[in-house]
């Protein structure tokens, strides 16, 4: 009843000439994250993404072993290609790009998101408030599907940039936690995270995700690499690129930001991170006592 397990990239088909007058050939399928990682020639093991949308999506390349995690993510195929599977570690974060969404559509504090930048850069720091986004839950690798958004360290000099700042720099800490879990199953300390998707347009977000994982962060000219790691598949299938050589010569690096936090200032941050996730957790834990 199931359907024939297949490549990644191999000729599957071609379309009806129905509404072009050419049968365009089918050769590449992927999954939306496994086209992302493929897309940013995560193509060695270690070698990780992650993808800044309304949630976030890490994945890394575990090359040809399945690692089952002990840090609640979870073990994916990657892709075959030329007969080879690779496969991957996933960790999902629920509430990325959405809180953006949501400081301009739920609180007005700016009108169209690409406001939340400069906002948020008007303020050194968040004065001490950490915002907790779990407004679906927490994803990766907490999971805890009761725990509900929570801001802490508020005073009466907090303003719309100290929290516009705090909401751009959770989605800097979410990542930070999948990350080290991620280390933590793969026994590697990763130097370097490439990224994609709409909010890598923030400069402000990704220093400070250099600064806070303590490594570099790599933003590729294109951005869109789901569309992209589908099209290198085909081309792949079709012989538009001849092998995995020339297709990795097309991905090309717009900037790196290289993390220029002292640890001094980066292991207290990190502390109190932890704390706001422990209070977002409390919250959820109605014990009525």
């Amino acid at each position: 009843m199931l359907p024939e397990v297949r490549q990644s990239s191999e000729m599957y088909g071609y379309t009806e000439a129905t509404l072009t007058p050419y049968r365009i050939p089918i050769g590449g399928i992927a999954g939306d994250q496994q086209a992302a990682l493929f897309g940013q020639m995560c193509t060695e093991p270690g070698m990780v993404k992650n993808t800044y949308g309304t949630g976030c999506f890490m994945v890394m390349n575990t090359g040809d072993k399945i690692i089952e995690s002990k840090n609640n993510l979870l073990a994916t195929v990657a892709w075959q290609v030329n007969g080879k599977v690779q496969y991957a570690l996933e960790g999902s974060i629920f509430i990325g790009g959405a809180v953006v969404q949501w400081l301009r559509d739920g609180l007005g504090i700016i009108r169209h998101s690409a406001e939340v930048e400069q906002l948020a850069n008007s303020v050194t720091d968040t004065d001490g408030v950490y915002l907790v986004p779990a407004f679906a839950g927490l994803g990766a690798p907490h999971w805890n599907q009761y725990a509900r958004g929570t801001a802490v360290g508020l005073t009466r000099g907090t303003t719309a940039a100290h929290l516009s700042r705090a909401a751009l720099e959770s989605i800097g800490y979410q990542t930070m936690d999948v990350l080290k879990a991620m280390e933590a199953d793969a026994g590697i300390d990763i130097t370097e995270l490439r990224v994609d998707g709409g909010a890598t347009a923030n400069d402000l977000l990704m220093q400070f995700q250099s600064d806070v994982l303590d490594a570099a962060v790599v933003r590729p000219k294109i951005t869109e690499t789901t569309a992209l790691g589908a099209a290198y598949l085909a081309g792949l299938a079709c012989g538009f690129w001849k092998d995995m050589d020339e297709v990795r010569s097309q991905w090309q690096q717009d900037h790196r930001f290289e993390p220029q936090m002292e640890e001094a200032k980066r292991k207290p941050l990190i502390k109190g991170w932890k704390r706001a996730v422990n209070a977002a957790k409390a919250w959820a834990n109605d014990t009525n006592d």
